[in-house]
């Protein structure tokens, strides 16, 4: 997130970092990276060392699933995937800890920066991805891993219709992210029916170890190649969970995914999106940084065509 959160500050992050992880930290630095978490830099010993992660519990996360994915993480980097770059255990062996409305977790720096910002754009990339990603999903899934559920449920349209049905005069994107969503509450109520009927189908697929979002902005580009962040989405699920990306940027022969699959994982990314970003606009905002990167997320996923050749 570009803003810092507001129910913590930098000096209850070095507390916990000092308590939990590394006694010597010095000093923490929010960034202004990604979006949905909040990260900070750690530094001791005159070096930066860490990576602070503060994750909020929200609907894809209690505190012992998000603690669940963080461990299989690091059973998957100790399995031999280089490749994960996963959080690592305080000194009493926990992975994160409880803060405010949510958790820290700490992951060990690397110096590198990030691939893209979300799709896969060069053959390279596509290439390690792939050969990643087969690894990833041939590997025995650590036990006690979250396991896939639909995100998006039914009504979820009708949901909305309640919501766009009076104004929202909760900030400077209220109206107009409310004028955006009714256009469009027709479509979300066949994408949501589509998604649950594929949703149903999942059930007879082979479910593997998945990321979740494996989008280009998760990939890190370091000296000793790229390396997959932010693991809190990590899920037992079919492998397309993974692939929507790959088959996307026409790298689909190569992993020979079903489509059927990933048109499942493209509609719950679209419509957990709109949802989000509606309950967001809803609710009092200020037209901050992050408010308007989460406003053109919800112009883009309401906006863009059907890439799929079902419909």
């Amino acid at each position: 997130m570009f803003e810092p959160p507001t129910e913590v500050d930098d000096a209850d992050i070095l507390t916990l970092v000092r308590d939990h992880w590394r006694s010597d930290a010095v000093r923490v630095e929010h960034l202004a990276v990604g979006f949905g978490a909040h990260h900070w830099r750690v530094d001791a010993d005159g070096s930066t060392v860490l990576f602070a992660t503060y994750d909020r519990f929200r609907q894809r996360h209690t505190p012992a699933s998000l603690e669940s994915a963080y461990r299989g993480a690091i059973e998957l980097a100790d399995a031999g995937l280089e490749f994960v770059l996963a959080p690592i255990r305080t000194r009493t062996g926990e992975v994160i800890v409880p803060v405010a409305a949510g958790a820290l977790s700490c992951t060990p720096w690397v110096d590198g920066a990030a691939v893209g910002d979300g799709a896969v754009t060069d053959p390279a990339t596509a290439a390690r991805n792939v050969t990643d990603l087969a690894r990833l999903h041939a590997a025995t899934p650590p036990v006690g891993i979250p396991e896939w559920q639909p995100l998006v449920r039914a009504g979820l349209a009708e949901r909305l219709a309640r919501s766009v049905d009076t104004p929202w005069q909760s900030g400077p994107y209220g109206e107009p992210a409310r004028t955006a969503v009714d256009a469009r509450l027709a479509d979300i109520a066949d994408w949501t029916a589509r998604y649950l009927e594929l949703a149903e189908a999942a059930d007879d697929r082979p479910w593997v170890a998945t990321h979740g979002e494996t989008h280009t902005a998760n990939q890190l580009s370091t000296a000793a190649g790229i390396r997959l962040i932010d693991w809190e989405s990590l899920k037992l699920a079919p492998r397309e969970r993974d692939l929507t990306t790959l088959v996307q940027a026409g790298y689909g022969d190569q992993v020979a995914a079903e489509l059927e699959m990933v048109e499942l994982f493209d509609l719950e990314w679209r419509l957990s999106e709109i949802d989000e970003y509606a309950s967001w606009f809803a609710a009092p905002h200020t037209g901050s940084a992050d408010d308007r990167i989460a406003y053109g997320g919800l112009l883009q996923e309401l906006a863009r065509g059907s890439w799929w050749p079902t419909g």
